[in-house]
């Protein structure tokens, strides 16, 4: 995350241990300039050292409990970072001098028991003033301007929500994913049904990921030890896939296309990946190949996939 011109890192988790205590907390670190987005330098491997990250500040999260996660503002400066520590939502603003991150404003949950928050992300609609949070088995909205609920799914999982994720190119649209084995999708202007659920994974699902470019590709990770790569065509942002110019095809293929296009595509699971042996604790794609994704289980094996040629070319062509 590129802020005055240096390249950040925040989603970094540290855990203490003292005393018997274990205290989650987050921190704020600056990136060497050979490593930074865009930098031309190519260092050689054979000859370069291991680089040290300049540790910022901290944020200091000590009145408030553990940090479950932490999010960047997805546009703007980089000056905003929102955590999730216990039941409090805080956000951050780091200031000029980049030393110091300033709590801004905050909210908690309330209600009964001991409420925590477990996963959050950041909505990259709606101007970046929308943050969606899971606690036990709810999802909630909050506008980031009041730090106010403005959504709230109840029982939007039989069991504990994992994580969730907004569909980059569709407002209004998000994942999440549970312990009930299931990955639901839901219209955050109407949320008493969701408007779609996969029922594929036979265990816990941790982790579920839109692919950035292409939103109809879901990634979800589990701990029945699988990848599953889904198409979910008909709630994307091109649910009669791709549209083609006038121009560069004929009357006939024309035509042909008009027909395909008045019923969206059906919704299928693309590929079952089962390379890993233990629980698939996190799965994400590439930020430079929309094409190329990663998958990360408890036993320490990272495994690098693609999308199928045949789909990636259905999708471009």
């Amino acid at each position: 995350m590129p802020l005055n011109g240096v390249t950040f890192r925040s989603q970094t988790l540290i855990t203490l241990a003292s005393d018997s205590k274990v205290l989650t907390c987050a921190a704020v670190w600056r990136m060497p300039k050979e490593l930074e987005s865009g930098s031309h330098e190519s260092p050689d491997d054979s000859s370069s050292t291991a680089q040290t990250l300049e540790l910022l500040c901290h944020l200091d999260n000590t009145a408030h409990g553990n940090m479950a996660c932490v999010v960047w503002e997805p546009m703007g400066d980089g000056k905003k970072i929102i955590s999730l520590a216990d039941n409090h939502i805080l956000l951050w603003d780091l200031q000029e001098s980049s030393s110091q991150a300033v709590l801004a404003s905050s909210a908690s949950l309330e209600g009964k028991g001991q409420l925590k928050f477990t996963s959050g992300r950041w909505s990259p609609h709606h101007n970046c003033t929308q943050v969606a949070t899971a606690n036990d088995t709810t999802l909630r909205g909050w506008d980031t301007r009041s730090m106010s609920q403005i959504y709230c799914i109840e029982n939007a999982h039989g069991q504990l929500v994992r994580d969730l994720d907004f569909n980059p190119n569709k407002q209004y649209y998000l994942a999440s994913c549970g312990d009930d084995c299931k990955v639901k999708f839901w219209d955050t202007r109407n949320v008493t049904e969701p408007v779609k659920t996969l029922e594929e994974h036979s265990h816990w699902v941790w982790n579920v990921r839109y692919n950035h470019s292409h939103d109809q590709l879901v990634l979800t990770g589990s701990s029945d030890s699988r990848v599953i790569l889904s198409n979910m065509v008909s709630i994307s942002s091109e649910p009669f896939g791709h549209l083609v110019d006038d121009d560069d095809i004929s009357d006939q293929e024309d035509h042909r296309s008009e027909e395909k296009s008045k019923e969206p595509l059906q919704d299928n699971v693309i590929a079952t990946y089962e390379e890993h042996e233990d629980s698939v604790y996190a799965v994400d794609w590439s930020s430079a190949d929309p094409w190329l994704f990663a998958s990360l289980s408890y036993d320490g094996r990272l495994v690098i996939n693609r999308v199928p040629r045949a789909l990636k070319y259905h999708i471009l062509l």
